[in-house]
């Protein structure tokens, strides 16, 4: 295979012996708190942040999440969400989710000085990419949602563009829940769809060896 392994590390449980398999990619990219270190090895070239509302705020406080081992050794920080679509949804939510008064709350630019400073590069998920995931998302039935996963962003994200036809792109650590307001069970079928389209591969504990492609 003359292409890459990207390896998209979720936040969720890993399968166990995945650390190796994961550290021998060739791009590795996690989420945030990057909590997937550990049982999901170590490399990290990529982290993609929430850059709005209270996630947002909580890394760029203090000095706990840019001096962390994952945040460090990332070459690219990837903002997934689109200032210009949280900017849109901020009047709605005040009506339809009240107690989300701050989930439209842009922090980009902190995001975007703090690669400059420390000499890495900065990249925002561009506004298209959303909204081409839900068109995509809505072939599956999701309940009613906010926005779909920062996971679910990347994935889709990475197959339209970043991921070339010769690489193989790997989950680890998406195990579709979490937050009420994420359409996870619509997002578990679409990547499944995706899985038996040859698009991507979930890691498995038997999946060690990915030289023969999806």
């Amino acid at each position: 295979m003359s292409g890459r392994t990207i390896m998209i590390v979720g936040n969720g449980e890993v399968p166990e012996g995945a650390a190796a398999t994961i550290d021998t990619a060739d791009v590795v990219i996690r989420f945030n708190d990057c909590r997937s270190v550990g049982t999901g090895g170590a490399r990290t070239d990529i982290v993609a942040v929430c850059n709005t509302g209270r996630p947002a705020l909580a890394m760029l406080g203090g000095g706990r999440w840019k001096n962390s081992a994952a945040v460090r050794q990332a070459r690219e920080i990837w903002s997934v969400r689109s200032a210009e679509k949280f900017a849109g949804m901020r009047a709605a939510l005040a009506e339809t989710h009240p107690d989300l008064d701050d989930f439209c709350d842009d922090y980009t630019c902190g995001f975007e000085s703090f690669t400059t400073a420390t000499g890495r590069v900065h990249r925002v998920v561009p506004l298209a990419a959303h909204e081409q995931l839900d068109r995509d998302l809505s072939r599956f039935a999701p309940t009613p949602y906010v926005v779909p996963s920062s996971g679910m962003v990347v994935i889709a994200d990475v197959l339209s563009g970043f991921a070339s036809a010769d690489d193989l792109v790997v989950l680890a650590g998406f195990g579709h829940v979490g937050w009420e307001w994420h359409p996870f069970a619509a997002e578990r079928r679409y990547v499944d769809a995706l899985a038996a389209e040859g698009r991507l591969r979930r890691l498995s504990p038997s999946s060690s060896d990915l030289s023969q492609g999806a």
